[in-house]
């Protein structure tokens, strides 16, 4: 117990000297110095960095617990998410870099899209910055939750304790993101990448191990007859169809996440952003490999000892205590710690961001950029804050809020990301109309499908359109509301249609230039 402790204290100590430091560096302390990094990031940081505000706490809780209690066709969500990696690293990164660019050097998502078109109206910027704050509130919780879980399971506290461990995560993960900024939040994303990876390489290796030795004794398992088969009924039906196209429309959730997208826009070079594609794809595929071999070696290890309630999240946890020392196990147990962190620090940095240059900037416009910052600073505060009371106060599980969040930003902006990075006939009202209608469709659906769930009807809808993920009609109908205002409003201006192409002359000279 205490040697996991210590772990446990090494690693905040690490964050949050990471913080200071990149607190102390900073010479300008400006707006895009602490939004996006000066656009300096090197090709490994940014990819690491990319993976592991993507890769939450779910990744090590959340996707092993659904294969171990219910198998492969949980396995899915990781086919969907790797080809989502695949095609952002590949059609969204390189051109949202130089569109940004080209865009009157835009810091942010909602930044970038009113620069996209020209526009003074405030509108777009206070839609975005709206959607952002109330998903990334609950995103934030799902992350702060995780760290309470983990700390019970691991220091068998009580719910009061729980709690406790909550509040002093969000204390430490406000310290860094307060001080650093994007510097801060990318190398400590940076670090926490490489954590995670070796954490989910080592746990199912060494679990085999042990499973094929002599000194194994086997536990109850009862599996259903599926288990293996990543068809869940065990043949391609209605409940299959629908099984799958929910996990592969995680994928969708990549063209629209903004504290992804910005790494994009953070990378110094097109020499970089090669480098970010081959290390980001590589790093998630091993990644979502091997947190799918993590949950069927866990049931294998570990029987049915955690087959009823919300438990069965903590399959990794118990898995690696069980398996390693507790110096190791409380080292890589870290990694949940790293997951969490470094997926709430990006949220909170992007939701500020929206906030102090989206919203407070223009209003106050002769406000400096080191006091749009410090602005940006308290809002970090301000929303963790109101992280840790829905966390505090939810019972939702991990997967649950990761997929509610995951899914309102996905329908929101992946529609207008796309196009406004390939049409140039797109223009503000349908960037505007298909924000607007891909979020409010993603809400309603989800809602109705929750409340089905909770009616004891989940049977009922599996095998029904109802059972689909909310992402997937919200970007749809987001991407067609989206293309007919846009047919059926103003063509944009010729200063539009100019930035436009000169961005991708941008593109095509760099792709000449490898």
């Amino acid at each position: 117990m205490n040697w996991e402790v210590i772990a446990f204290v090494v690693y905040f100590v690490l964050v949050i000297g990471i913080g200071v430091y990149f607190f102390i560096r900073s010479k300008t302390g400006g707006e895009k110095e602490y939004f996006l990094g000066g656009r300096s990031m090197s090709g490994p940081v940014a990819a690491l960095s990319a993976g592991a505000s993507d890769m939450s706490a779910w990744v090590l809780l959340g996707l092993p617990g659904a294969l171990y209690l219910s198998g492969l066709c949980e396995a899915w969500i990781s086919v969907g998410l790797f080809i989502g990696t695949v095609l952002a690293w590949l059609l969204i990164a390189p051109r949202l870099r130089t569109f940004s660019i080209a865009a009157n050097d835009s810091i942010t998502i909602p930044q970038y899209l009113t620069n996209r078109f020209k526009s003074k109206h405030m509108a777009l910027q206070m839609v975005c910055a709206f959607v952002f704050i109330i998903v990334y509130c609950v995103y934030a919780a799902s992350s702060i939750s995780a760290c309470g879980d983990l700390f019970k399971t691991v220091f068998k506290l009580s719910d009061g304790g729980r709690e406790t461990a909550m509040v002093a995560a969000a204390i430490i993960i406000v310290a860094y993101t307060f001080l650093g900024g994007f510097n801060a939040v990318c190398w400590t994303d940076f670090f926490q990448g490489l954590l995670m990876l070796a954490a989910l390489m080592a746990a199912p290796i060494v679990a085999l191990i042990v499973i094929k030795g002599d000194g194994f004794t086997k536990p109850m398992v009862s599996l259903g007859e599926n288990y293996y088969n990543w068809l869940s009924s065990g043949k391609f039906d209605g409940p299959s169809i629908v099984s799958i196209l929910t996990g592969l429309g995680w994928g969708l959730g990549y063209f629209g996440m903004p504290h992804i997208l910005v790494r994009y826009m953070s990378i110094r070079s097109k020499k970089e952003m090669k480098r970010s594609q081959k290390i980001g794809i590589l790093w998630t595929f091993l990644i979502l490999a091997m947190a799918t071999i993590v949950g069927i070696v866990a049931r294998q290890y570990l029987g049915d000892i955690i087959t009823t309630g919300n438990q069965e999240s903590m399959a990794f946890v118990l898995l690696v205590k069980n398996i390693f020392p507790a110096l190791l196990a409380g080292v890589l147990l870290s990694a949940i710690l790293a997951a969490s962190m470094s997926t709430a620090d990006s949220q909170l940095l992007a939701s500020s961001s929206a906030f102090s240059s989206d919203i407070y900037k223009p209003i106050r416009k002769n406000a400096s950029d080191r006091e749009v910052a410090w602005a940006g600073r308290i809002v970090v505060a301000a929303i963790c804050a109101v992280a840790l009371f829905i966390a505090l106060a939810g019972n939702s599980t991990i997967m649950g809020l990761v997929g509610n969040a995951w899914g309102a930003f996905g329908a929101a902006f992946g529609p207008a990301i796309l196009l406004s990075l390939y049409w140039k006939r797109f223009n503000y009202a349908g960037a505007i109309s298909g924000i607007i209608v891909g979020f409010t469709v993603d809400i309603a659906w989800g809602v109705m499908r929750g409340a089905m769930i909770l009616d004891k009807k989940d049977a009922i809808i599996k095998g029904t359109l109802g059972g689909l993920y909310e992402i997937i009609p919200g970007f749809l109908l987001s991407l067609i509301v989206c293309i007919v205002v846009t047919k059926l409003t103003a063509k944009p201006g010729k200063d539009v249609e100019e930035m436009f192409d000169r961005a991708v002359a941008m593109v095509d000279e760099d792709d000449e230039e490898e």
